[in-house]
């Protein structure tokens, strides 16, 4: 990196914070036949606004990612919006595109393009496809269709099945994470497993999936939409709530990895027991000024539990192959754990919007709002994407 790129990276970084968060109900895949999935983005987007005390005629840039179907300037007719700046959707990578959003509207504001831009996600599988099924046609240009591969649980499962090859990994962590991630559950009345405790003997009881991934392994299929507001740290001062900065977002792809196992990509063997998030923590610590061990808490891409593992070592909290033993431990739990995680609940356990409704958990954390607090939290880790090819990441600071 040369020093003229270092000193542009060093003037985006902690630039730009997020002043409002805004989501709708979650219902499992087909449990909102009243309201479409237009209609449940516009209210989050509006919800997102109130919460930050904006006028939602002061909206003037829009952001998101992977298969958004609602386009910016159809939103700014239903809400009113008298100019749109900029609109940006991340091109592909499905989930891995969700932070590089929030990454693009704090690069559109820190130019001064915007003011206040939103970064949505909306996701209805009852109206829409449903992500999780085997799929008749080939994803990303995928030659495993006359083998059976052709579902997301399945291509997942055989990156993970190289990391518990390399490092002995036992299958049982996996178990430790999904419990984990519903016990976080509980204490959120807004997650679609509240009120559903689960112990490690109902998660082995679960049938397989994709092996090892068993059925609650495998993320929610969520009908609902949210969405965040991003200014400058000037104007956050003004705003309604509490700045939540956003010291560093970033996006990489390491070599070779295309579509990764989603578009049954021959990815290389020194990296296929990965999340290829390595690239994106080479530059995101340090943009942060912090390092792994400095984070108090997390939001990990859950779309399948072996995720978790891959992505503890990709990004340096855990060294290679001693992620498993560090969430055995108790390491993710919100009682007592060096790092808690997905203390909402997760996609595994409060809903899955392509990853979206980890980055409001991570603002509630900073805020001191969340029902599952982490005490004197000040930094927070959220990753993006798991089966695709490039990811994406950022750090938020109190």
């Amino acid at each position: 990196m040369t020093s003229d790129t270092s000193e542009k990276v060093a003037a985006f970084a902690d630039s730009c914070a997020i002043v409002g968060i805004g989501a709708t109900e979650f219902a499992k895949r087909g449990g909102i036949p009243d309201k479409s999935e237009f209609q449940l983005c516009c209210e989050a987007i509006r919800l997102a606004a109130e919460d930050a005390g904006l006028d939602i005629h002061d909206i003037d840039g829009f952001c998101s990612y992977g298969a958004e179907r609602h386009e910016p300037v159809l939103l700014q007719v239903a809400l009113g919006i008298p100019e749109i700046r900029f609109s940006n959707l991340v091109w592909g990578a499905g989930g891995g595109g969700c932070t590089a959003a929030v990454m693009d509207a704090a690069l559109a504001v820190h130019a001064g393009i915007c003011k206040h831009v939103v970064v949505y996600r909306s996701l209805c599988q009852g109206q829409y496809h449903r992500y999780g099924q085997y799929n008749a046609a080939a994803v990303g240009g995928s030659y495993m269709a006359p083998f059976g591969l052709m579902s997301p649980g399945q291509k997942t499962a055989l990156t993970f099945r190289r990391h518990m090859y390399v490092y002995g990994t036992p299958a049982e962590a996996l178990g430790h994470i999904a419990v984990t991630f519903r016990e976080h559950a509980q204490r959120n009345p807004a997650a679609l497993m509240y009120g559903k405790p689960m112990t490690l003997d109902d998660y082995a009881k679960a049938r397989m999936i994709a092996d090892p991934f068993r059925l609650f392994d495998c993320c929610l299929e969520t009908d609902g939409a949210a969405a965040i507001v991003v200014t400058s740290k000037e104007r956050a001062r003004d705003m309604r709530q509490k700045p939540v900065r956003i010291l560093a977002a970033v996006q990489a792809s390491g070599k070779g990895w295309g579509m990764g196992p989603m578009g049954s990509n021959n990815m290389p063997v020194e990296t296929y027991h990965t999340t290829n998030a390595q690239p994106v923590a080479k530059h995101l610590f340090p943009m942060a000024g912090i390092s792994p061990q400095d984070l108090d808490c997390a939001q990990i891409y859950d779309a399948f539990s072996g995720i978790v593992i891959m992505a503890l070592e990709d990004y340096g909290v855990c060294a290679p192959g001693e992620a498993a033993d560090f969430i055995m431990k108790g390491n993710l739990r919100h009682d007592g754990g060096q790092l808690p995680t997905n203390t909402a609940g997760g996609l595994l356990s409060e809903g899955y919007l392509q990853g979206f409704n980890l980055i409001p958990e991570a603002v509630r954390q900073m805020r001191g709002t969340s029902l599952t607090q982490v005490a004197d939290a000040e930094t927070c880790l959220v990753t993006s994407g798991g089966g695709g090819g490039h990811k994406s990441a950022m750090i938020v600071a109190a």
